[in-house]
């Protein structure tokens, strides 16, 4: 069972890799910090824990620079006239 787990934490793990797409960790870092924290003390699950730290972690920052992005750019906004 455990074999089981640990082949798929790598899985998991090495999924991005393969992506063709730019690599950001913005997010990623912090989150697969205290999400395998938690999955320490939460029995035993620290990698389970960190990969989906990681994907929280990386969706949340991803988010944060979708709203932040218009207040960046004010020359892409209308006045209304």
């Amino acid at each position: 069972m455990k074999s089981a787990i640990f082949a798929a934490a790598v899985a998991l793990a090495l999924a991005p890799l393969a992506a063709p797409s730019s690599a950001e960790a913005k997010g990623c870092l912090k989150g697969a910090l205290v999400g395998g924290v938690a999955g320490h003390y939460a029995g035993h699950h620290g990698v389970l824990g960190a990969i989906g730290g990681c994907v929280v972690g990386h969706h949340i920052a991803n988010e944060k620079n979708k709203e932040a992005a218009p207040a960046k750019h004010p020359a892409n906004q209308t006045n209304g006239d």
